[in-house]
Formats: structure tokens, C-alpha cells, sequence
């Protein structure tokens, strides 16, 4: 390979209301995969530097990379994926606590921690110790934050989808489906749903990088409609539809409802994504492809909610806002811990311990 490789970014676990939500699992599955290395070991002790110098390589050697961000700091990683050869690098410590499924099989671990000095760590234990427990308190808030955002976001849904015709989401349902599968029978044997997140809540605000995973498929549907018109139902029955005939579905879901709604779908091998466009997360994709379930609410319903809808929306941001506060908070926190980690490792030890890694991974391309 010649060409640097095509770039994805994604998020594979978020801060939610129901605390940290990882979606871990469905990074690599273990039949596929050829090697899955977790990496362990302290804050600052090189975990995130690690993986992003292999897929710098890896990428320039012309491998597809999937850059898996952290939500607590986005611009740290939580993974990489080089798909092409099976190969994946995960971090593997708290609050994303990852260990082999399959040791030595598939997967294995890299412990960092053995190229640190325990003896500088002493002078300063009780502050680490303390530091710890202030970001568990800080992260503990920051959910119950999102956990009240949450309420209010199901009361804008309900009030959505009283005004909303129901008939509508299938109309569309149905359009989509002729057009995109109607010539594709059902399959002998289902696909693959991964579960991944596009976006995040995270101490620089609400990031997404969604232009990486939309905008480089062929044909892209926007979904526009405000919470309870039914888009994630739509999204839903389309992975369905999807899976039954036998496509691999990618599926991005929401950090405020991580386990039932989803936001964004790609199905690689028909080079289409499907993508909802909101304050939240807005679109950039140039298409004429625009489904806008909006249109089938109904006004008079709407204009009865009008001053319900205003608190509702104003209380929701505002909780949201204080939940990044308090996860910033918390990243300043981390940030002094790394200070005490950084100083008592042996980095020169940590390039040797990549080096061996990386000659072992470029032996795994010709597999």
C-alpha cells in the first residue's frame, strides 16, 4: 500500500445519564480479530501517545485507522482500529476497564505500569489518593446532572409525539425502504449491528465527528425532527430492514439515551449512511436526500406546549451546561494527576516496549 488510508472518528463510550456507557465490546469482534492488545497503566504514563504514533504509522503506510476518542478528553484516545488486519489497541483502565476475552487466543495486555518508578510515588500518595476520589465525586455530579437533562428531554418527547402524526414516520419508513432495499430479498443469514457513539459529552462541550463517518459514504439521508417525531423509530426499523438482508450495520447511538436511540446509521457495503440533523449535531452533508419529520406535526398542538416547550428547552441546556462544567472540572483534576505519573516513568523503556509492538503488528499485515 502506497496511499495513507481513509480516517474515522468515533467515540466508543460517553458520559450519560446512566453514568459512563461503553460500548467497548463492539470495537473488534473476537473471531475477526488477529491480535487485540489492552493497554495498561496510570494517567500520563504514554497510553494515548502509544496508539496514536502506531496508527500515524499505520495510516501512512496506507491502512484505514478508526480513531476511538475518550469522551472525558477528546483529543486523548480510548482505541485505534486498523481494520484492514484485525488489529485493534484499547485502553484498557478504569472507567473503560477492559481485559482479554481470549488471552494469548486474541488478546493480550501491555502494562505500562512496568516502567514506572514505585518509589517516586510515595512522597505523594495521599494527594493521589484524594485527587481519585474528588473525580469520582465530580463525575458522580456531572451524571446526576445529566440524569435531570434527561427528564426534561422526555418530557419535549412526549409533547412531540402528541402532536405528531404517526403515519408519517412509516410513510417515510417506506419510501426508503423501496428505494434503498427493494430489490434486495431477505437474507439466509442476518448481519452484524456495531454499536458505537458519533458523538459525546465532554469537557470541551458537545463534540462530534461525524463529517469522518457520514459525509465518506456515496449516498447520505438527513433525518431532520425534533425529539419525539420519531426518528429514532425511523432509524430503527431501517437497521432491521438492513440486517434482515444480510448488511453489516454500523450504529451511532445517543449519549442521552445510549441504549435505544439511535442518531446515525452507516451500511458500508451499500456506501449509505443515514444521519438526524438537529441543534445538537447539524448535518454537512450536501444532499438532496432530506427526510423532515417536522412537517408531520400538528401546529395547534404545538402552539398549546408553546411556553412548556420554551422552559423545558432553556432547563435542558442549562443542565447539560452544568454537566460540562463539572466533567471540565474534572478533566482539570486529571490533569494534576498526570503530573504525579509523569515524572517517575521511564519513557525510554515505553519506545522500546512500541517498538517491539509495532514490529509485531507490521508482521500481522502480511497474515
Amino acid at each position: 500500500m502506497s496511499k495513507v488510508g481513509r480516517v474515522k472518528h468515533v467515540f466508543l463510550g460517553g458520559n450519560t445519564p446512566k453514568g459512563f456507557f461503553s460500548y467497548y465490546h463492539y470495537v473488534l469482534n473476537q473471531k475477526e480479530a488477529k491480535r487485540i492488545f489492552c493497554i495498561k497503566g496510570g494517567p500520563g504514563v504514554g497510553k494515548s501517545t502509544f496508539m496514536k504514533k502506531i496508527a500515524s504509522e499505520m495510516l501512512n503506510k496506507g491502512y484505514g485507522i478508526e480513531y476511538m476518542h475518550c469522551s472525558s478528553d477528546p483529543d486523548s484516545l480510548d482505541g485505534v482500529v486498523i481494520s484492514d488486519i484485525g488489529i485493534a489497541l484499547l485502553d484498557g483502565t478504569a472507567p473503560h476497564v477492559v481485559d482479554p476475552k481470549n488471552p494469548g487466543a486474541v488478546d493480550e495486555i501491555i502494562n505500562l505500569g512496568e516502567y514506572w518508578s514505585e518509589e517516586g510515588f510515595f512522597e505523594h500518595r495521599n494527594e493521589i489518593i484524594e485527587i481519585n476520589a474528588q473525580i469520582g465525586k465530580l463525575f458522580s455530579r456531572a451524571y446526576k446532572y445529566l440524569a435531570a437533562a434527561k427528564s426534561i428531554f422526555d418530557d419535549i418527547m412526549v409533547i412531540h409525539s402528541e402532536a405528531m402524526n404517526r403515519s408519517g414516520i412509516e410513510l417515510e419508513k417506506e419510501k426508503i425502504i423501496k428505494k434503498e432495499f427493494n430489490d434486495i430479498p431477505i437474507a439466509n443469514k442476518t448481519g452484524n449491528v456495531r454499536k458505537l457513539f458519533g458523538s459525546a459529552i465532554t469537557p470541551k462541550g458537545l463534540q462530534n465527528y461525524l463529517d469522518s463517518v457520514i459525509n465518506n459514504n456515496n449516498k447520505v439521508y438527513i433525518i431532520k425532527g425534533a425529539p419525539g417525531t420519531g426518528t429514532e423509530i425511523l432509524l430503527s426499523d431501517i437497521v432491521k430492514e438492513s440486517v434482515a438482508r444480510g448488511f453489516n450495520v454500523e450504529a451511532y447511538y445517543c449519549p442521552m439515551d445510549p441504549e435505544t436511540r439511535i442518531e446515525h446509521i452507516v451500511i458500508p457495503e451499500r456506501s449509505l449512511a443515514f444521519t438526524t440533523s438537529n441543534k445538537y449535531h447539524l448535518a454537512t452533508a450536501n444532499t438532496e436526500r432530506i427526510v423532515d419529520l417536522n412537517s408531520y406535526l400538528t401546529p395547534s398542538v404545538l402552539n398549546k406546549y408553546c411556553d412548556d416547550l420554551t422552559y423545558d428547552q432553556q432547563t435542558f441546556d442549562y443542565l447539560l451546561e452544568k454537566a460540562i462544567e463539572t466533567i471540565k472540572k474534572a478533566k482539570s483534576q486529571h490533569d494534576v494527576l498526570e503530573k504525579y505519573y509523569i515524572p517517575n516513568m521511564d519513557f525510554d523503556e515505553v519506545q522500546k516496549c512500541y517498538d517491539k509492538i509495532f514490529e509485531r503488528i507490521v508482521k500481522y499485515c502480511d497474515l
